[in-house]
């Protein structure tokens, strides 16, 4: 659980569990450890959607166990990311709940179902074989 933590707390990581389509990079400065408040600005670029400014505050920090990233500015009407780390028998799990509404009203809910809710499963698959990687060192 050290080892996760270690990795997560960085903010930096991010760009390293993210799928280099994304063409995510961090625009603010950060610290070496994340803390309740920071706020981090990045762009990103969302195949088929062109690129965003995302901004999210860090907020809930639980050292070792949690936090949660929310945005404050972005492509979505609303983004909540929960993130923990749980030990069960003699594996760490990572554990993320996003809770999410895609923009557009009407029209986003049918992105959702055709593009949106793919394109997060994708996502959420690399950073799971990312994470794999980088704790396995």
């Amino acid at each position: 659980m050290e080892q996760a933590w270690a990795f997560l707390q960085n903010p930096a990581n991010l760009d390293r569990i993210t799928p280099e389509d994304l063409r995510f990079h961090i625009v603010s400065d950060i610290p070496a450890i994340m803390h309740n408040g920071l706020i981090v600005e990045y762009r990103i670029t969302i195949p088929l959607g062109g690129t965003h400014t995302w901004v999210t505050e860090i907020k809930h920090i639980r050292i070792g166990h949690s936090f949660v990233d929310e945005q404050r500015l972005g492509p979505y009407r609303f983004w909540y990311h929960y993130h923990e780390i749980r030990q069960e028998n003699n594996e760490v799990l990572l554990i993320d709940k996003v809770m999410y509404q895609p923009p557009f009203g009407i029209l986003g809910r049918l992105l959702h179902h055709l593009y949106i809710r793919k394109t997060l499963d994708r996502i959420f698959a690399y950073r799971k074989e990312r994470l794999h990687f980088y704790l396995s060192k």
